[in-house]
């Protein structure tokens, strides 16, 4: 595998990553009430606890999605590809 097919690899991760955190922020942030109903039936969770989980999650998805997707992809743009 050479280092343009790992640019790639890596930007494409990153925007399916990101596009997937900023889906998730919008379904709270637009949907809150019917997340909730949503997962209420199977768990019951107050919407305040609810709330803190998510933005646990969201939290923690973001801190990966950083250090493990965009960094490295940044890093792989910055390297030049003919390095003799």
């Amino acid at each position: 595998m050479n280092l343009e097919t790992v640019r790639h690899l890596l930007l494409y991760c990153t925007l399916l990553n990101g596009a997937f955190i900023g889906v998730w922020g919008l379904l709270l942030l637009l949907g809150r009430e019917w997340t909730h109903r949503l997962i209420s039936r199977a768990f019951p969770i107050p919407a305040e606890q609810l709330d803190a989980i998510n933005f646990a999650g969201i939290l923690f998805y973001k801190i990966g999605w950083l250090l493990l997707n965009l960094v490295p992809c940044l890093v792989s743009w910055l390297v030049p590809l003919e390095s003799r």
